[in-house]
């Protein structure tokens, strides 16, 4: 399901027009992404945690040369399902 299809389906359940759905979707991906970089954990309780995680500098190898490659510290977007979540995966 890409967005377009995911403001479709959002805009048929809650009997909204697509503009209105796209704008409620905009502002709540907005929310959790300024949240998120500015450090902050965002919970749904029942869905997921969205929060910022750290990757250490580390040494790779370049897989055509074999050759040694220093790899820099990243932050990184971690999620994390909630039980409700999981169990409706596990129970499809």
């Amino acid at each position: 399901m890409n967005k377009q299809e995911l403001l479709e389906a959002v805009a048929s359940q809650t009997g909204t027009s697509k503009s209105a759905a796209e704008e409620t979707i905009n502002a709540v991906l907005a929310t959790i992404s300024t949240e998120v970089s500015a450090g902050n954990a965002v919970q749904l309780i029942g869905f997921g945690t969205f929060g910022r995680g750290e990757r250490a500098a580390r040494t790779g190898r370049n897989p055509q040369t074999g050759e040694a490659v220093d790899i820099a510290a990243a932050k990184t977007v971690k999620f994390t399902a909630g039980k409700a979540f999981k169990d409706a995966v596990n129970a499809s």
